[in-house]
């Protein structure tokens, strides 16, 4: 079960900011810790991906950001988890498996990360719960970025 820890917690961010699980996808295909070279991770795409999750960061506060359960958003944070949980899921096991785990965890990351904003999500402490969820995504983004163990012997380099 352990194999598909990292698929679903890479989708659990997903589900809370999407663009910044994109953004630590290019990261750690630039350093070879992805599946087959499949996601782009030129310097370039790595640029534009960290700028769509900044930008995402900060959209998100705004008054009339949408919900992120409208069908649109659910259907790009279910691709992006299903990608995301293909791509980290570890050697030995299935890839399959791993887009698997990557819908649930963006399902589970969808709904908690809404959850826990409350129903005044642009409220005060509903900015204070946002910036929280914001470090949150960016900071197990990049744990989970910079332990995931695909192409490690290839390349000995970190993050």
């Amino acid at each position: 079960m352990q194999d598909y820890t990292t698929s679903f917690g890479i989708s659990l961010v997903a589900g809370m900011r999407s663009m910044t699980a994109c953004a630590a996808l290019t990261w750690a295909a630039s350093v070879g810790r992805t599946r087959n070279g499949f996601i782009p991770s030129s310097p370039e795409i790595r640029t534009l991906a960290t700028a769509a999750a900044l930008a995402e960061m900060v959209g998100d506060k705004i008054l009339f950001a949408p919900d992120r359960r409208i069908p649109p958003s659910v259907a790009a944070r279910l691709a992006i988890g299903a990608v995301g949980g293909w791509a980290l899921v570890r050697r030995r096991a299935s890839p399959e498996h791993g887009a698997l785990a990557g819908v649930a965890g963006a399902v589970a990351g969808t709904l908690i990360g809404r959850a826990a904003r409350g129903p005044g999500g642009h409220a005060p402490y509903g900015l204070a719960r946002g910036l929280a969820e914001d470090a949150v995504a960016a900071g197990v983004a990049f744990i989970l970025a910079a332990s995931a163990d695909q192409g490690r012997s290839a390349r000995r380099r970190s993050l």
